[in-house]
């Protein structure tokens, strides 16, 4: 005999997705006195911790490539809970960015390790900024475990 009593837990969320943009690679030796001496691979042990233990998978990506962050948007649909992006330059210039975050339908976390506010002038504007629910700048990587709980409340 089956058991068809449900799960009092409820399914299991979809994963996050954690996106970095162009030079997120370089974490660690790019400008460590603005970025700090943590690395990438930081960033996606951080983030993969934070998000399990709050009950989520996550699915890291970085490219340097704008079509490539579309296309994983793009594929992304159906599939997650919600987009933690730290979209680097295209900040600040990428309307085809943002017309893409739009299409998974999902909350969305920008994240940026410095203070991008107390930086040059081109770097205070962001098209992704209208379409988060939260944006988080200036706490180095811990950015990134702030959105990914913020998130969980959230979707949660």
């Amino acid at each position: 005999m089956s058991d068809s009593t449900p799960d009092p837990a409820g399914p299991e969320p979809l994963p996050i997705l954690l996106l970095n943009g162009p030079n997120l690679n370089t974490l660690g030796t790019r400008e460590p006195a603005i970025y700090g001496s943590e690395t990438l691979d930081d960033v996606v042990d951080l983030a993969e911790r934070t998000a399990s233990e709050l009950g989520f998978g996550l699915r890291a990506a970085q490219t340097n490539h704008e079509g490539q962050m579309i296309d994983w948007i793009h594929e992304a649909v159906g599939k997650i809970s919600g987009i933690v992006i730290n979209p680097g330059g295209w900040t600040h210039t990428s309307v085809a960015l943002a017309d893409a975050l739009v299409v998974p339908g999902v909350p969305i976390f920008e994240v940026h390790i410095s203070n991008v506010h107390k930086r040059e002038a081109f770097r205070h504007h962001s098209y992704v900024s209208p379409l988060a629910a939260g944006v988080i700048a200036g706490y180095g990587i811990r950015g990134y475990e702030f959105a990914i709980r913020r998130l969980a409340e959230i979707v949660d």
